[in-house]
């Protein structure tokens, strides 16, 4: 494992990871899996070193992935006011570590673990550490998560983080993207939800979507899981080289975004996978309130083949 000092770089100390032909790139802010290549391929795409995080490439989404409208929700008999992070559709959104610079807590050449702790702030007045495990395997990396309440009450939590993929030297307009989900949220001009519906058309990703045909920023839910309890996106080039997002259990939800605004590609899809879905704290969907000193251990992984 090497590392690059956090001087003058925004997203601070760099974690580089290698283990045969695989290497990562991990930043100390938000715990963010910043690169990944198998045999030489870029599957997780780089960006430049002298710039901040692009569309929360990577990041780690904790205690709730997506967002909450106005950054209002109601805990027990407390309105909770949260500080707006998405002046443009007034929301909060992300967790509250999106721009925490995470202690390296272990590191092996093959792994590492970044740690950081939720401390109470406007809107949430609870105490829970959090870490987050990168490990290289022959084929891709594992990454584990866990959360431990520290306050005296139960803490509600969820957990997502936002992967970019692409297939190095592949157009990708011509990836393939599968979903295996039977529901996708639909969400008014703000991205938040007002309905789920069995996937359309313009949504339906089981059999696969070639990427140059849709443009998503789509949550899904009814996930099918495989015999081994993992569901399993897929994103596949024209001659069968394919990305797969595995999600362990707890992971129920995942969020499917395209953009052209991806530093250095024309084209590039996020796969995220989430233990709830957008406005959690107010629906409770997919919410977990962890007792004090309770613990949750999340697992998802990429493989390349």
């Amino acid at each position: 494992m090497a590392l690059d000092d956090a001087i003058g770089s925004p997203t601070g100390i760099q974690v580089h990871l290698r283990r045969g032909d695989a290497t990562a790139q991990i930043a100390q802010v938000g715990a963010s899996l910043r690169h990944l290549t198998i045999g030489g391929v870029d599957i997780v795409p780089p960006y430049p070193a002298d710039q901040p995080t692009p569309s929360c490439s990577g990041v780690v989404l904790a205690p709730w992935p997506n967002r909450i409208r106005d950054g209002i929700w109601q805990d027990g008999d407390a309105e909770r006011a949260l500080a707006i992070s998405e002046p443009k559709f007034r929301n909060a959104s992300h967790g509250l570590l999106r721009y925490t610079a995470y202690e390296i807590a272990e590191h092996t050449d093959e792994a590492v673990t970044l740690a950081a702790k939720i401390v109470p702030q406007t809107g949430y007045p609870y105490l829970v550490a959090t870490s987050v495990t990168y490990a290289l395997t022959d084929a891709g990396i594992d990454v584990a998560h866990t959360l431990t309440n520290h306050s005296a009450d139960p803490a509600p939590v969820a957990l997502g983080t936002h992967p970019f993929f692409i297939i190095d030297g592949v157009d990708a307009r011509e990836l393939v993207l599968r979903v295996p989900a039977e529901t996708h949220f639909e969400t008014d001009d703000r991205m938040l939800p007002i309905g789920e519906s069995p996937v359309d058309s313009a949504t339906d990703l089981r059999d696969g979507r070639r990427l140059g045909d849709v443009q998503l920023d789509t949550g899904y839910a009814n996930l099918h899981r495989d015999a081994d309890g993992f569901v399993r996106s897929t994103l596949t080039a024209p001659d069968g080289r394919t990305v797969t997002l595995q999600q362990g259990p707890g992971f129920d939800y995942v969020q499917a975004f395209t953009t052209v605004k991806y530093p250095g590609q024309p084209l590039a899809v996020a796969i995220e996978p989430m233990t709830a879905p957008a406005e959690a704290f107010n629906s409770g969907r997919g919410l977990r309130r962890l007792a004090e000193g309770e613990s949750w251990t999340l697992e998802w992984g990429i493989r390349f083949s």
